[in-house]
């Protein structure tokens, strides 16, 4: 069984910064991508950032310039460093994760305010 474990929202004020983590755990061979999407009140679910096994990273146009993804292979671990953030990024997160033979997984999702 595969788990996602998502940690480090919360209450940040626009201008602020906030890091965001995610632990795979469970019956994981190959990634072939990780990121982060995320769902704000009355909207769908948009993709964040992904970051592929070869190491090429894509982003939301969004957050581009300031959200950097990066991960830990050896522990499988994806980060999620927002920095400017801005009232439009209030959302819950979620944690991404693509397997090789092509199973995906998503995890809780931990909730982000920014809000002055």
């Amino acid at each position: 069984q595969v788990q996602l474990v998502e940690s480090g929202g919360g209450l940040v004020q626009p201008g602020g910064s906030l890091r965001v983590s995610c632990a795979a755990s469970g019956h994981i061979f190959s990634i072939y991508a990780m990121g982060w999407d995320r769902q704000a009140p009355g909207k769908e679910r948009e993709l964040v950032a992904r970051i592929f096994d070869e190491g090429s990273i894509n982003y939301a146009d969004s957050v581009k310039g300031r959200f950097t993804i990066s991960r830990d292979n050896a522990k499988n671990t994806v980060y999620l460093q927002m920095n400017s953030l801005k009232p439009e990024d209030t959302a819950v997160y979620y944690c991404y994760m693509r397997l090789y033979r092509g199973n995906e997984y998503w995890g809780q999702g931990t909730q982000v305010t920014v809000s002055s």
